[in-house]
């Protein structure tokens, strides 16, 4: 770039920044989900799981997680030229559940990420969301082993309403979270669209 411009002689583009949350329980995948599509080294705020913390700690199902995300992870995805997205994880377990508040505060939507062999572990986020009037899509992380189940089935057990998308997705894959954040974005657009015009009427 040559005096603030492009190759092609076109100012350059002023990029729309937008912030969405990544929340779900406990071990259902969300550092990962962050690291998986993050163009920087993603910011982790994660800590080694002690004999303190066994009574409130619920690891059943995840036995093998070791950490966990205290305050929050951070990461960062362009989409377009003229669209970034941030990326907060949230802490998934109920004792970090204060933090919650101050990370939403100014964010576009959010992906609720559940785990089919913990389902009941989502329930938290997708009624802050529902309260709060934050849109959000769910994201279902496919595990290794895990029992696949139609998606009806799953919007059924969340008692999700028709207008809340549901995806399933690889929390490890770039491409596959890359499609979980652009329905995201596309349904928070969306919702707000809505929104306004029923202000509006």
């Amino acid at each position: 770039m040559i005096f603030g411009r492009s190759e092609r002689g076109k100012p350059p583009v002023e990029p729309v920044t937008l912030k969405i949350l990544v929340a779900g329980g406990f071990g259902v995948g969300k550092t990962t989900l962050v690291g998986a599509v993050s163009e920087i080294r993603p910011l982790r705020t994660e800590e080694l799981l002690t004999e303190a913390g066994r009574p409130v700690d619920d690891t059943s199902g995840v036995e093998g997680k070791h950490t966990t995300t205290v305050a929050m992870d951070f990461g960062r995805i362009t989409l377009r030229e003229d669209l970034v997205l941030y990326l907060f994880g949230t802490p998934g377990q109920e004792r970090f559940w204060f933090m919650w508040d101050e990370l939403s505060e100014g964010a576009l939507g959010a992906v609720v990420l559940a785990d089919t062999r913990r389902l009941e572990d989502c329930f938290a986020a997708v009624d802050y969301f529902e309260r709060r009037s934050i849109p959000f899509l769910v994201g279902v992380n496919c595990f290794e082993g895990a029992a696949r189940y139609p998606a009806e089935d799953i919007r059924q057990a969340l008692d999700l309403d028709d207008g809340v998308p549901l995806l399933l997705c690889d929390a490890r894959d770039r491409e596959s979270v890359k499609e979980i954040l652009i329905g995201v974005v596309q349904h928070a657009m969306a919702y707000q669209a809505d929104h306004r015009q029923t202000v509006t009427t």
